[in-house]
């Protein structure tokens, strides 16, 4: 008789995976990435459990806003009366370019503790730099097309 395979918290191989930015569109860049973060490209994927690997974007500061994306607002409330408050992706892209890549990605991750805790193994940076690498990231091409 066959059984089914679950993995078991020990037995989870991850690996570090490292992605350049540059000249990638961003919704290309973070469905790609949420895949690798959530597991999807292993075999031994569960939707239950966080067997993703880890991901590090450099030069998110060269991400691509393709077509009018630079004038479309992103909203969030603080949670005070009158605390709707928003910004444009290209202002964003201006100003902090690390948390409109981190925002794309969590858009398209579960929004429970497993999504949480898929998102903690995300790593974004600005410039060519990061300190990642003792754990020796693999490089990982985004198809742009």
């Amino acid at each position: 008789m066959n059984r089914t395979y679950t993995n078991k918290l020990g037995t989870i191989d991850r690996k570090w995976h490292v992605v350049d930015a540059a000249g990638i569109p961003v919704g290309r860049l973070a469905g790609q990435v949420a895949q690798i973060l959530r597991g999807k490209h292993k075999p031994t994927f569960e939707y239950n459990q966080d067997c993703g690997d880890f991901v590090v974007i450099i030069n998110a500061d060269k991400v691509v806003l393709t077509g009018r994306k630079g004038d479309e607002l992103i909203y969030w409330h603080t949670g005070w009366p009158g605390g709707l408050r928003n910004v444009s992706k290209g202002k964003l892209l201006e100003e902090n370019p690390v948390k409109l890549v981190e925002k794309a990605v969590w858009g398209m991750l579960p929004k429970t503790k497993l999504g949480k805790s898929i998102f903690s193994k995300l790593k974004v940076y600005a410039g060519e730099e990061h300190p990642h690498a003792a754990q020796n990231p693999q490089p990982l091409n985004i198809k742009k097309d």
